[in-house]
């Protein structure tokens, strides 16, 4: 018994999460097409079980040595994750792998930590995050007192579209950006209410509460992105006064949309 996790690298040698969500929304009758179209592969990070004994109870050290042996006649599509106890190993595939193939970063484990389900006190995720500005296309809550920031960009046809939300933001935060929003005109694109599952979210439709887009904002986010968007939510760093919508770069016209 394996845990791990099905990925599918692009033509662009980026892990690739919309190719995913395409394999999982294909009708039976075409899944077989789309399967040699996008083919996956499962990377392996941990072993449960072998030969009908169980493992969780075991170091995580002995489950890996475990599950080298067991992979040992493996071919693709199966693979293993890579792990290392060096350091500064770790350290460059922290700063290379976002960038290089959309990697989100490292899981920390302890060699001694058993296997305890639905408990992440036993590992770290230490996710890559890199800083980018946006455009503040509209909020949730209210101009007045906004909670969330809906980010965008333009394209490079002069559409502007929804590139990620951000998680909540804190009260001073909130003041700082309510004191730079306005009220947005007729003609705004995007629609008056959106939806978190985008972002992984389970909450059904929500008002957007559309400002102009004059507002620039700094935020943090990682690696991960699905049609576009930022797969998770962003952090509000700060507002960037100094800088106006034409300064930041534009998306391919085919880019995410609001």
């Amino acid at each position: 018994m394996l845990d791990g996790e099905l990925v599918i690298l692009g033509a662009d040698g980026r892990l690739s999460f919309d190719a995913l969500q395409q394999r999982l929304v294909t009708s039976a009758a075409k899944a077989r097409a789309k399967a040699a179209e996008l083919p996956a592969s499962f990377a392996a990070f941990d072993l449960l079980a072998a030969g009908g004994v169980d493992l969780r109870t075991q170091r995580w050290a002995v489950r890996r040595e475990r599950l080298e042996q067991v992979s040992r006649g493996w071919v693709p599509p199966l693979q293993l994750t890579p792990v290392t106890a060096d350091v500064d190993e770790a350290t460059e595939w922290f700063e290379v792998l976002p960038a290089a193939m959309g990697v989100e970063g490292l899981v920390v484990k302890g060699a001694a930590s058993r296997y305890t389900p639905g408990r992440r006190d036993a590992w770290v995720k230490v996710k890559h995050r890199e800083t980018r500005e946006v455009i503040v296309g509209g909020v949730l809550g209210s101009i007045s007192h906004p909670e969330v920031v809906i980010g965008g960009l333009y394209t490079t046809d002069g559409e502007l579209v929804v590139v990620g939300r951000t998680v909540a933001l804190k009260p001073d935060q909130a003041a700082q950006l309510a004191a730079a929003l306005t009220a947005a005109r007729p003609g705004h694109p995007w629609p008056d209410e959106i939806t978190s599952y985008r972002w992984g979210g389970l909450d059904s439709k929500k008002p957007l509460i559309k400002v102009e887009p004059v507002v620039v904002a700094e935020v943090t986010a990682d690696a991960a992105t699905q049609a576009g968007q930022a797969r998770h939510g962003m952090r509000y760093v700060r507002l960037r006064a100094e800088l106006r919508p034409a300064d930041l770069p534009t998306l391919p016209d085919n880019g995410a949309s609001a």
